[in-house]
């Protein structure tokens, strides 16, 4: 029951705050999965994010969901899930009634431009983070390539970030296969 109950604090705590959406959100999930109940750490959540991103639909309910069925089972699953749309469900109602009332006035629009910065900025600590893990996972040359070639396909070419990970997946997958096939009598090492 501990669990639910932390599960659905971690996921509504980042639902309620995530203001922006799901990539804004991303960063307050990573605080609350990884730094206060520590159910995985940052080379995991990395894994869970990529995967993610690499699927359809809504990155924030995506690991909501995934994290919840690894921590809780099938209703640790369905408690991150329902934390994770409940916050977004309620603002809608209580921000659209309220903003429809206030939408001319200034403070409105200052109020939801001086977000924008703050969102930034957890995004731009959540990348520099990722830089450090792929330095570390795959040295600084390899990661600097992946990220020139990632902004040449994303930002350049419009590629969606989906076929680029696929891609790498699959690339991985057939190093994988050819590093764990046995070697034949008389076959030299490479």
């Amino acid at each position: 029951m501990k669990t639910y109950y932390q599960l659905f604090v971690a996921f509504f705590r980042s639902g309620i705050l995530g203001y922006g959406g799901g990539p804004a959100s991303i960063p307050l999930v990573q605080k609350e999965v990884v730094d206060i109940f520590k159910w995985m750490d940052n080379d995991e959540f990395g894994d869970v994010l990529a995967i993610g991103n690499a699927l359809p639909g809504p990155i924030a309910t995506k690991m909501a969901g995934y994290i919840g069925y690894r921590v809780a089972g099938f209703m640790g699953m369905i408690v991150a899930l329902s934390a994770s749309i409940v916050p977004t469900i309620i603002l809608m109602i209580f921000i659209l009634t309220s903003l429809s009332t206030f939408r001319d006035q200034p403070w409105v629009h200052g109020a939801t431009r001086a977000v924008v910065p703050v969102v930034g900025v957890m995004m731009a600590v959540l990348t520099w983070q990722f830089f450090e893990n792929s330095i570390k996972g795959l040295g600084l040359n390899k990661s600097i390539v992946l990220i020139i070639a990632s902004f040449i396909f994303i930002g350049l070419l419009n590629l969606h970030p989906g076929i680029i990970i696929v891609a790498l997946l699959l690339f991985a997958l057939t190093r994988s296969n050819k590093a764990s096939k046995p070697k034949k009598e008389g076959e030299k090492s490479k």
